[in-house]
């Protein structure tokens, strides 16, 4: 269920791909190699990860398929973190509204099982992004919920010369998906800056709840 690499991940790395930005018509395909999985300011799979990405544009509506994966590098306990997602994002004007399935593979595990056991969860969520400004609320409705976990994030982009960009990013979510340390109610747990040029970016990220940190390279193809 966790997604980079948006800007502080894709939310430094999936995220900030769907959150209002308009995509071309047709089909979209590339992948990013990251130094490490961060997702929402938790560090994913202990290992650098190749995340291929597979998308379609409706012409017309702007609605767009996708789909998203992370496959760890690197073996840890014998196991190799991976995770296969699927999204359909219906954009607004500066808003968006999408539905995401992540999918936690094992080698026992079926690809849509949503019960509460399986390896889904199913969240729902409503992004903007106007000028320099992107926001995004999302909450768990479906498979393992964490008791509807909801998560809140604000990213200001305050810096953009020299084919150099910088955005400041920080969120908020609660339930033990996002808060394990402190439990039930919100606690900051992504606080991050990411500063990108062309096809590369490197990202700090900083979790207050765990307080952990990470810095995250990232390149784009």
């Amino acid at each position: 269920m966790k997604k980079t690499a948006k800007l502080v991940s894709l939310a430094v790395a999936l995220f900030a791909g769907l959150s209002g930005t308009a995509q071309a018509e047709g089909f979209k395909t590339g992948a990013d190699i990251v130094s490490s999985y961060v997702w929402r300011g938790s560090d994913i799979g202990n290992s650098p990860a190749i995340q291929p990405a597979l998308s379609y544009t409706f012409p017309g509506t702007g609605v767009i398929l996708g789909g998203w994966g992370s496959y760890a590098i690197d073996n840890n306990s014998a196991t190799r973190y991976k995770e296969v997602d699927l999204y359909v994002t219906l954009p607004v004007g500066p808003f968006s509204a999408t539905v995401t399935d992540y999918n936690i593979v094992t080698d026992t595990s079926r690809a849509f099982d949503f019960s509460t056991t399986g390896p889904n969860t199913l969240e729902a969520s409503v992004g903007y992004e106007k000028d320099n400004l992107s926001l995004l609320a999302a909450i768990n409705i479906g498979g393992v919920d964490y008791n509807h976990a909801k998560y809140l994030e604000a990213g200001y982009k305050f810096y953009n010369k020299d084919g150099y960009t910088a955005k400041a990013v920080a969120g908020a979510g609660n339930e033990v998906e996002y808060a394990p340390t402190k439990g039930n109610g919100f606690n900051l747990v992504n606080l991050g800056i990411t500063v990108s040029k062309d096809r590369f970016s490197g990202s700090f990220v900083y979790n207050p709840d765990t307080e952990k940190s990470n810095l995250v390279f990232m390149a784009s193809f």
